[in-house]
């Protein structure tokens, strides 16, 4: 009877798990990520070949661990997805966990290989990046509290939430990763923006982030030499972002041709960071206007369906998940053309990585399992039936 009431979908008794996931999930934003899947399996065959050379490894390499992880991402992703949003609560949580443990145990177990910020664990046959499943955990959990503060007699889920944030916010600056740390505290912001914050508190916290840019930029000498090369009005041509400039202007509209481009010698994170400067070169700006479309479906068909939604922590929980993945892929793709100061920041299901791809997975996993169709009255059925009072 309530189904009947606020217009819900209908439960079908007895059904099979996968025919359920197939007819509740959302096709076209799955669509959209196994496409950016082929995309990034694309530009690796471009890009990894002249790094395999260069670290004595078949040519293909790197385009075969990436199809591994990929793969690993797509099952983790697939079966995330057929969960219920309790059950992702409940492992959302266990994996928060453990990535904040394995976070603060960096500075004494962690390694950098040489990039000046200690961000990963060695494992010997690969490596671990703890803050890539750390932020799905984080939002998730955030969500949690956010959503429990509104109940009666609730939690102070709020305040809670923003310690929480702060301190991973602290771990990540001290590797130093300012990105991820700019990522996390944005996700963070949005959930409490949709949760009902007062502007003035937002506009305070957007001046507390300014004042601790310019306390980074005054005492950390990656984060000004990152900043001062962002802000110079010249680009050294021999520099990984003059590289990539330069690839992009020779690929104009429909690139130099499959294979023919030149960055991805002289880059050495062609197949990480700047890979779209590698499809910018090759494909132009034909396949770079694609890239931007498929990352932007995803966001945008996920947000409409979350505003029917009901619940207020899966409500915030998708939004998180939708933000961060969307701001991610506009940071990578932004330090590129430099409109933004270099953040070290892959690009979602397109970049080289094992961490990056397979956390990607289960992110977006959460998300489609948020966004699923589910026997309930959308918001619009409420307001409706209230204004008809």
């Amino acid at each position: 009877m309530t189904e009947m009431v606020y217009g819900a979908v209908p439960v079908r008794e007895g059904e099979p798990i996968v025919p359920k996931w197939w007819r509740t999930v959302d096709r076209w934003a799955l669509s959209c990520v196994l496409m950016l899947f082929a995309v990034g399996m694309l530009l690796g065959l471009a890009a990894s070949p002249p790094l395999a050379a260069k670290n004595g490894f078949d040519p293909f390499h790197y385009v075969q661990r990436q199809a591994f992880f990929g793969g690993l991402a797509i099952v983790a992703m697939v079966v995330t997805s057929m969960m219920s949003p309790v059950v992702v609560r409940r492992l959302a949580v266990i994996g928060f966990i453990g990535a904040f443990v394995a976070l603060a145990l960096l500075p004494f177990l962690g390694t950098d290989f040489g990039k000046g910020a200690t961000r990963w664990y060695s494992l010997g046959f690969a490596s671990v990046q703890p803050s890539e499943f750390l932020k799905p955990g984080f939002i998730v959990v955030t969500a949690w509290l956010m959503a429990a503060s509104v109940e009666i007699n609730g939690p102070p889920g709020k305040a809670w939430s923003f310690a929480l944030c702060m301190s991973i916010v602290l771990m990540l600056a001290l590797q130093p990763d300012f990105g991820q740390a700019c990522l996390v505290l944005f996700g963070w912001g949005v959930m409490y923006f949709v949760a009902g914050a007062p502007m003035t508190l937002l506009v305070g916290m957007a001046g507390l982030v300014v004042m601790a840019g310019s306390f980074a930029y005054s005492n950390s000498e990656h984060f000004a030499r990152r900043i001062d090369g962002f802000l110079s009005p010249d680009v050294d041509p021999t520099t990984q972002l003059g590289y990539a400039t330069n690839a992009i202007i020779e690929g104009g509209f429909f690139g130099v041709g499959v294979g023919e481009g030149e960055v991805k010698w002289s880059l050495p994170d062609a197949h990480t960071d700047f890979i779209i400067a590698v499809a910018a070169e090759e494909y132009g700006l034909v396949l770079v206007l694609c890239i931007i479309a498929l990352y932007t479906g995803i966001v945008v068909r996920s947000l409409l369906r979350l505003v029917r939604e009901r619940d207020p922590f899966i409500r915030l929980a998708g939004t998180g998940l939708a933000c961060i993945f969307g701001v991610q892929a506009m940071i990578n793709m932004g330090v590129a053309v430099r409109l933004l100061p270099a953040k070290g920041m892959t690009l979602p299901f397109v970049s080289y990585g094992g961490s990056s791809v397979i956390a990607s997975g289960i992110a977006v996993g959460m998300l489609l399992a948020f966004t699923r169709s589910r026997p309930q009255g959308e918001i619009s059925d409420i307001l409706g039936r209230g204004r008809g009072r």
